[in-house]
């Protein structure tokens, strides 16, 4: 029998190049090597997660087999690793140089460009105002965009130190409420919103939370070190303890809470964030500070209930051991498809959108893995002989601790922190969470007093909640807490339950699916059970009463035209709408636009001068896309903005089908205060990704449809940037 050639059975490239496709074979070889071994052992399932507490580990009967097991996966690890490293090394080499070859190529294309060919001049150029289809897609966001405006905007970077540690850099958000100061102080101020991100999260994931809560209360968040916008720094592991965290947190919390006038705060965590906010709010708590007095409320999104039992901490433990640069290529590995990839839908779930997905996978290669093992590792407790836990996650006890009203949310479908991990919570005090087979599950439970006295003994559950419990904007109605007689005074606590149905996921705040929903009941929950001036109805009644609640110059607002025509065929440009108005108001609005314009886009960034549930009540839908004055919108914010056009032109059309042929087809109205800038940055920029309109083409359009048209120059600069056509970029030296 004659020997076979290695490469016999490898194909070749199209080129003859045999040995990319060999390297890219031998490496493919590993990663399902890799795979294969760590999805046995459900290790990967632990990427990027906090669940540990549900993971079961198959326990060896035997000294011996436990030894001959370790030894095992640790060779496997070894020889795994070095394989790979060593492939990947090899395809290197072979990249690099493929690219120094077409770098050189381009630099002789770009220098023939100078000179135009007979070729180029008879190509037919694209009708005026359009450009071809085949190019919309090679409009690319840069990097700087990826930070969303509303962080952008109200984000600074401070140092903080604590008694374990000084964190030098740390992205810190804090944005005011925008009408602070005409608000009553008495007995104190609004409270402030804490956001709290988990493991490997950063504070843009609650970016489409704060677009509204912004409207509600001042609100403050950070990025923890080395996440997100935060530098890694400091590296040492005890910085990033659990304990060292909340420390960390509530120092900056008290920077920036208005201590004078005895400020309050609300928590809202997600994940891991949930246990740092329970060690901040709670009395049992090893966490010391003066910030527990004023904890007001918490919000808990997906909570990990306590700490994995002893006999898993080890083996998370000797997973923590494994080198950064072989836990790089699991990760790798894991994120293999993109959007598509196991790790992005274990936070979002199977059936989440494409857009969900690229902000999931973007999150996923932020995180850096020797800070999510630091973090991990404080994660995990101590555990002397068969006592309880000491440090990591907080247990029963520190939860216990928490006697301020408490809302619990999860996903039904989240394999991270599953959503018994709220009914353990439950259990603690007393409840269960019962199974309710309706859109979102809720229970409403009143628990001890810090003596721990049962204070109330029954637990209902609102077996009859279903669409009904949500308003049209969201939030909850009904399954009101049991109140307690103020004689009680701080020793009131209850606890609201919710559960989202599958398949939603770890993903609430930032789901396309769910961050409404989840935006509505935080504001029903804190309006009704902490502070009522959190209602933005409140709000703007007492703005209006006090002839506080106007647009800013007023004559000038006056001076220009409610609304524009028609802007091809999709869009009307308009000016806020105005409360006190005469004309331009609410209930005017609707009855005078009602089945001509389907919905209103606000995209101005302040809260709006006018009640948004008179569009509702009327028929006319109404979405908030804050967006900062005076800054060109982002390509995130274009892209969120376009995926909302999409979708309501789809119900838009759905809604077409039930009327006769020849029944006008409904626009969507935006605006900014005076609907020309911003407004016209969004509508232009539709145009010409989704109407194949050129640059200038759809200047003109939205200038004709809205004269004079869009004012700013270097917004109009940045569209001609942004959508060149053909613009190539070297680096920078």
């Amino acid at each position: 029998m004659s020997a076979v050639p290695l490469h016999s059975s490898i194909p070749c490239s199209p080129a003859g190049d045999c040995s990319t496709t060999l390297t890219s074979y031998l490496a493919s070889s590993y990663w399902d090597i890799i795979g294969r071994i760590f999805s046995d052992r459900g290790i990967l399932r632990y990427l990027n997660t906090t669940a540990w507490h549900s993971y079961e580990v198959n326990e060896v009967d035997s000294t011996a087999e436990r030894t001959v097991d370790l030894l095992t996966t640790r060779a496997a690890l070894i020889m795994a690793g070095c394989g790979a490293l060593s492939c990947g090394w090899l395809l290197y080499k072979i990249r690099r140089r493929q690219s120094e070859r077409i770098l050189r190529q381009e630099s002789t294309a770009l220098t023939n460009d100078a000179i135009p060919s007979d070729a180029s001049s008879k190509e037919k150029s694209p009708p005026k105002g359009k450009i071809p289809s085949s190019q919309v897609a090679a409009y690319k966001r840069d990097g700087d965009d990826i930070d969303p405006g509303l962080l952008k905007k109200h984000s600074s970077y401070r140092s903080y130190t604590t008694s374990v540690a000084t964190y030098p850099s740390i992205r810190t958000f804090f944005c005011p409420h925008p009408h602070i100061d005409k608000l009553p102080f008495e007995p104190a101020p609004l409270p402030l919103f804490v956001f709290i991100h988990g493991l490997g999260g950063s504070l843009a994931q609650f970016n489409p939370l704060l677009t509204t809560l912004t409207n509600v209360a001042p609100c403050f968040g950070i990025d923890l070190p080395g996440c997100g916008l935060s530098p890694f720094s400091p590296k040492n592991w005890d910085a990033y303890s659990i304990e060292a965290l909340a420390n960390l947190l509530a120092i900056a919390i008290e920077a920036h809470r208005d201590k004078e006038r005895g400020q309050g705060v609300i928590l809202i965590g997600h994940s891991l964030g949930c246990g740092l906010s329970a060690l901040m709010a709670s009395s049992a708590s090893p966490v010391l500070s003066e910030l527990r007095t004023h904890v007001l409320g918490f919000v808990a999104v997906c909570p990990p209930a306590g700490p994995p039992p002893q006999s898993q901490v080890k083996q998370f433990r000797r997973l923590l051991h494994i080198p950064t640069p072989i836990f790089d290529l699991w990760r790798r590995w894991d994120r293999r498809g993109g959007p598509d990839s196991a790790s992005v839908s274990r936070f979002v779930g199977a059936g989440a959108d494409v857009e969900t997905r690229k902000l999931q996978l973007r999150f996923n290669e932020q995180s850096k893995t020797p800070v999510w093992r630091r973090m991990a590792w404080g994660t995990l407790p101590r555990y002397i002989g068969d006592a309880e836990a000491v440090g990591g996650l907080p247990g029963k006890s520190v939860w216990m601790g928490i006697h301020t009203p408490i809302l619990l949310i999860a996903g039904e479908s989240d394999p991270i922190t599953k959503s018994t991990e709220v009914a353990k919570i439950l259990e603690y005090f007393g409840g269960t969470l019962g199974n309710n087979s309706e859109s979102i599950h809720t229970v409403n439970h009143m628990v001890a007093d810090s003596t721990g006295r049962r204070l109330f003994g029954s637990v209902t559950s609102d077996d009859t909640l279903g669409d009904k419990t949500l308003c049209d904007d969201g939030s909850a109605t009904s399954g009101e807490l049991v109140t307690i007689d103020k004689a009680l005074g701080e020793a009131r606590r209850g606890i609201k339950a919710f559960i989202f149905p599958a398949p939603a996921a770890h993903a609430l705040p930032y789901d396309r699916n769910t961050y409404r929903t989840l935006s509505g009941l935080i504001q029903d929950f804190v309006m009704k059970h902490v502070d009522e001036r959190l209602s933005l109805g409140w709000q703007l009644q007492h703005l209006t009463t006090s002839g506080k609640w106007d647009v800013k110059n007023l004559a000038k607002w006056k001076g220009h035209q409610p609304v524009s025509k028609p802007i091809a065929d999709t869009f009307v440009a308009m000016k806020t709408l105005r409360e006190v108005d005469e004309q331009h108001t609410p209930i005017q609005f609707v009855q005078q636009w009602k089945g001509k314009i389907f919905a209103v886009i606000d995209i101005s960034h302040e809260s709006p001068v006018y009640d948004p549930s008179q569009l509702e009540k009327g028929g006319i839908q109404y979405h908030k896309l804050p967006t900062v004055s005076k800054i060109p919108p982002t390509q995130d914010e274009v892209r969120d903005f376009i995926s909302l056009v999409n979708r309501l032109e789809e119900e838009i059309s759905e809604t077409m089908k039930g009327l006769p042929d020849d029944a006008p087809r409904p626009h969507l109205g935006v605006h900014c205060h005076y609907g020309f800038n911003r407004t016209g940055f969004f509508i232009t920029s539709c145009l010409i990704e989704k109407k194949g309109f050129s640059v200038q083409g759809a200047l003109d359009e939205f200038e004709r449809c809205r004269y004079p048209g869009i004012r700013h120059a270097h917004f109009i600069d940045t569209l001609f940037v942004r959508y060149c056509v053909g613009l190539r970029r070297a680096p920078t030296l």
